[in-house]
């Protein structure tokens, strides 16, 4: 058995580029000798190196951690850093957890958005609802985006656009009855930090595809709707978007929702 081999059987035997074999030898971690022409050439009492190399980056260690584990090997050391790589992946297990968790609810969402009864007024029991609320106005969809940043700042670990029907913006009522459809007073993001509430109750609502100007439509349609029932108008109407240019390209694809508090006088 030969006791010397080059850089390429080592590379082809370990499946390890030659660049990371050299990237090893710069670390200190494999001395190679020089052969004729300069050749590295690994000694048979350097593969039990590779073996650990290649067994410690399987379990995601960096080379700089696995040459000073190769420095100071014992049993102790052993189990400190295996130890220590463990509590690494628990932890990262409950980040890919709540990962999941948010991919499964924007999903939901989405498929929910789909399945939405369009044109159709809904009565809904709805709890009060924490939200953040940012009063500030605005006229067109680009200053609305800016707002959308400013609010998913309020929470930048939990908050986020695609697969959330929980922004919105209010419009006042009294606006709304003088024919003013798209009068935004103020924008909020449903969520259970938020130092703002949107009250309980009876809510009428509606949801219709396509841009808010759909809102000249459907606001007159909740307005009768509540005549003819007798309801008392108790809060401004919620525009919540459902999907927007930030889910799909296609006006068509585009759900929002009005909701407003209506009650018996």
């Amino acid at each position: 058995m030969k006791h010397y081999y080059r850089i390429g059987e080592i590379s082809q035997l370990y499946n390890i580029g030659p660049d990371s074999l050299r990237y090893y030898e710069k670390l200190g971690i494999l001395k190679p000798h020089r052969g004729e022409n300069d050749y590295r050439m690994y000694h048979i009492h350097d593969l039990w190196r590779l073996n650990v190399i290649r067994d410690l980056r399987e379990l995601g260690f960096s080379m700089e951690r696995i040459r000073e584990y190769l420095d100071k090997r014992s049993l102790s050391n052993t189990e400190t850093m295996l130890q220590e790589e463990l509590d690494i992946i628990r932890e990262r297990m409950k980040s890919l957890e709540t990962l999941q968790s948010n991919i499964e609810d924007r999903l939901e969402i989405i498929r929910d958005a789909i399945k939405q009864p369009i044109g159709v007024i809904e009565e809904k029991a709805l709890s009060a609802r924490r939200c953040h609320m940012i009063h500030a106005g605005y006229s067109q969809d680009e200053e609305m985006d800016m707002l959308i940043k400013q609010l998913l700042n309020k929470n930048k670990d939990k908050l986020y656009i695609i697969g959330n029907n929980r922004i919105g913006s209010v419009i006042p009522v009294d606006s709304a009855a003088s024919g003013d459809y798209r009068d935004y007073t103020d924008v909020f993001i449903i969520d259970k930090s938020g130092a703002d509430v949107i009250e309980p109750g009876n809510y009428l609502s509606v949801s219709y595809r396509g841009d808010c100007a759909q809102n000249a439509v459907y606001i007159p349609k909740l307005l009768a709707y509540a005549k003819e029932r007798g309801y008392s108008l108790q809060g401004p109407f919620l525009e919540l978007l459902w999907t927007d240019i930030h889910q799909a390209s296609e006006e068509k694809e585009h759900i929002t929702e009005l909701q407003i508090k209506a009650g018996q006088n």
